[in-house]
């Protein structure tokens, strides 16, 4: 199920930076590149294209969190960190003890 996850999530990244890619620039934050003749007809593609990115987006958050909660799942199964360590520290010598 994680694997599968996984592969969703890469999908959805790879629209996620193509949207992302296809939107025109809106010029920054100085109003630069905004011109009236064409904003009619590019405010339908614009917002369909917006529209669609928030949707991935969301998909793709969705899709993250998901993947985070099912390894957080897997990992209570496990021990901890310590304790794998304390149990491969058993084999190897120990170091005397000063006094």
């Amino acid at each position: 199920m994680e694997s599968l996850l996984i592969i969703i999530n890469i999908i959805l990244a790879v629209i996620l930076v193509v949207s992302v890619l296809l939107q025109k620039s809106e010029g920054g934050a100085l109003g630069l590149g905004v011109s009236q003749d064409n904003f009619t007809s590019a405010r339908t593609m614009g917002s369909f294209l917006t529209k669609f990115t928030s949707i991935i987006a969301t998909l793709f958050i969705i899709c993250s969190v998901a993947i985070v909660a099912i390894s957080r799942d897997e990992l209570r199964e496990t021990q901890s960190v310590l304790e794998k360590q304390e149990e491969e520290d058993s084999t190897l010598p120990q170091i005397p003890q000063s006094k």
